[in-house]
């Protein structure tokens, strides 16, 4: 069981009702879980101002969906607006409800909805008055907040997950919003449980522009970029920042992580070496390059000698793992170890001393020589000597992710030595992090985890061996990573219910 995450639910909403049904109101915060919010969906609970929030949320949907704007959409019309029709609010609520459902609601569902329409539609003389309440009774419901994974025996010892469970996973990896009809439809006549029809509903899925919009949510996840809302910079030190530039830096590295995973199908280690990327006015500005292009968007590709690495080097990426007003080699390395390699540092203990790496007014004008001195310290130089290197090979950009070369009047060194390889630059990182196998290995775990909602560090890597080889032997390209991980005849598969748990019709 999965609650939704804010974008779901908003995405939902507009492919059931359609774009102008607006939601109104506020979503519980997330945390995030194995480097993936995603994966705190199946552990987070809802809190008393959670469940009010949803209240307040499925009222406010029902009363525009039964609004008079919105009555020519609904499937059927009541024969009289002053009384009850429990006909025609069956055929609506069953219609919904399928859809908020992510599967047919039993009769027993639709009855409960559609006795309660009924009553509030006598009391109130309203048939829509009753419909809005039977509406939302759907809207606020668990079958709807929560994405309920149910499993059915599959042979043997082996149980797996149903033809509805199957389909609701696949449609929020692929399109981050609940199955549309022909998905539900081949739910229904099962077959999502054969391996041809689970391929063709794959291969439709992948070739929908859709699949932009759920790839984009995986890639915001997993490169933390919602903590961007967080980031701010000294204005007096770095006047140049905005909230504009903020959100365009978020919007670049969107922009060439889905354009070299989908739209050119290119090798994904390439994420840590391209130069190529997009631009808009305020980028420009802060990258210090002039802005000849005609549109608001522009692929653009920094010349050889600019020192720049793939998304490390892109403005988002170094804005948010800095301080406010100057950079943090920690921070980016362990950053850059966590989100790329799926290393995660523990954090520093308690009593630790910062005083010399916070010491910028000192006699170590450089931040590696502040480092250095703070590594000194052996309960804190297990994990700096880890991180700092990757961090150090980026001093060549400053918090908001311009170039410099000089520290206080110190030429600055960007040289690191990672497992005895000599490097430097970003452009070192760049390659190191590239040839790294564990690089790709990550992104296949952090994959494999967001879909099914589990902490990448617990994964197995047996969990998702046979989709990694494909992901290798195509050069390690996302779709192949995907295709081959959903069609794994191992992905749907789901632990056994504990007996007590078990339906009589599972039985």
């Amino acid at each position: 069981m999965r609650r939704l995450t804010q974008q779901e639910y908003r995405n939902s909403i507009a492919d059931i009702f359609g774009k102008e049904i607006e939601v109104r109101g506020s979503f519980e915060p997330m945390i995030r879980v194995g480097g993936l919010q995603a994966a705190s969906t199946s552990v987070l609970s809802v809190t008393p101002f959670g469940f009010e929030s949803f209240t307040n949320m499925a009222d406010s949907i029902a009363i525009q969906v039964t609004g008079e704007k919105y009555r020519a959409k609904l499937p059927c019309v009541p024969k009289a607006t002053k009384e009850p029709d429990d006909a025609c609010t069956a055929q609506i609520l069953s219609q919904y409800g399928r859809m908020l459902y992510r599967r047919p609601l039993t009769s027993d569902e639709i009855q409960s909805a559609v006795n309660l329409s009924h009553g509030l539609a006598e009391s109130q003389s309203d048939f829509y008055a009753g419909l809005r309440y039977g509406l939302g009774s759907l809207l606020q419901a668990p079958d709807f907040v929560f994405r309920m994974e149910t499993a059915v025996p599959a042979g043997g010892m082996q149980w797996a997950l149903d033809p509805y469970s199957r389909a609701t996973r696949l449609s929020y990896l692929m399109w981050d919003s609940t199955p549309d009809e022909e998905l539900i439809q081949a739910a229904e006549k099962g077959e999502l449980n054969t391996a041809a029809g689970l391929e063709k509903q794959v291969d439709r899925l992948m070739t929908s522009p859709r699949l932009d919009i759920g790839m984009r949510t995986f890639f915001n996840d997993m490169l933390e970029l919602d903590t961007f809302d967080t980031v701010s910079k000294d204005s007096i030190l770095y006047p140049k920042w905005s909230s504009g530039i903020a959100a365009s830096a978020k919007e670049e590295t969107l922009r060439t992580a889905i354009d070299l995973a989908l739209h050119e199908n290119g090798d994904m280690r390439d994420l840590m070496t391209t130069r190529k990327t997009f631009l808009n006015r305020s980028l420009a500005a802060d990258y210090q390059l002039p802005f000849p292009f005609k549109g608001e968007w522009m692929p653009y590709e920094f010349p050889a000698d600019s020192g720049r690495s793939g998304i490390l080097t892109q403005a988002s990426m170094l804005a948010m793992f800095s301080h406010p007003g100057r950079s943090s080699p920690t921070k980016r390395g362990v950053a850059v170890m966590d989100i790329f390699l799926c290393e995660p540092t523990p954090p520093p203990p308690a009593n630790v001393d910062f005083s010399v790496v916070n010491n910028t007014s000192g006699p170590l004008k450089t931040v590696r020589e502040r480092l250095m001195a703070h590594a000194t310290n052996g309960s804190c130089a297990s994990c700096h000597n880890h991180s700092d290197p990757i961090g150090l090979s980026l001093e060549g950009f400053d918090t908001i992710g311009q170039r410099r070369i000089m520290e206080n009047g110190i030429p600055i060194d960007v040289s690191a030595t990672i497992k005895g390889k000599h490097f430097v630059g970003a452009e070192g990182l760049g390659q190191f992090l590239h040839d790294d196998p564990k690089y790709p290995a990550c992104l296949a775990r952090k994959v494999y985890s967001y879909s099914r909602g589990e902490n990448s560090e617990e994964v197995s890597a047996s969990a998702f061996k046979a989709a990694y080889k494909s992901f290798a032997d195509s050069g390690f390209r996302m779709r192949s990573l995907l295709k081959a991980m959903v069609e794994d005849k191992d992905y749907f598969s789901a632990p056994a219910p504990i007996p007590e748990t078990i339906s009589p019709s599972a039985q």
